[in-house]
C-alpha cells in the first residue's frame, strides 16, 4: 500500500527542482543541479526546441546530462559572460 500524498510529495520534489535550476541560472555555470559537469559546446545545428531562434555556431554552456525537461542547465554562452562581467563590476565599484 502507498501512502496516500506519496505522488504530492514526488510532484513537489520535482517542481521544487525546476524552481533551483530557474534560480541557479545566472552567470558563467560551473555545476548543474543534477551534479553534472557544465561543457561548452557550439550548436551545428537547430538541434533542442529551445534552439529555433539561434544561429549554427552559436555556443551554449551545457549540462553533460543534457535532456530538454528544464533541469539541467543549456544557457547561451554570451548571456551567462554578461552576467559574469555585470557581478565583476559591481564588486570592483565597492571596492572602489
Amino acid at each position: 500500500m502507498t501512502h496516500p500524498y506519496e505522488e504530492m510529495k514526488k510532484m513537489k520534489k520535482h517542481y521544487d527542482m525546476l524552481g533551483f535550476v530557474a534560480d541557479a541560472q545566472y552567470g558563467i555555470p560551473t555545476r548543474c543541479p543534477c551534479g553534472g559537469e557544465i561543457m561548452t559546446n557550439v550548436s551545428p545545428t537547430p538541434k533542442y526546441k529551445s534552439d529555433f531562434d539561434t544561429l549554427p555556431g552559436s555556443r551554449y554552456f551545457t549540462c553533460k546530462n543534457y535532456e530538454d525537461d528544464g533541469l539541467h542547465f543549456r544557457q547561451p554562452w554570451a548571456f551567462g559572460v554578461q552576467q559574469e562581467v555585470e557581478r565583476l563590476r559591481g564588486e570592483v565599484k565597492e571596492l572602489a
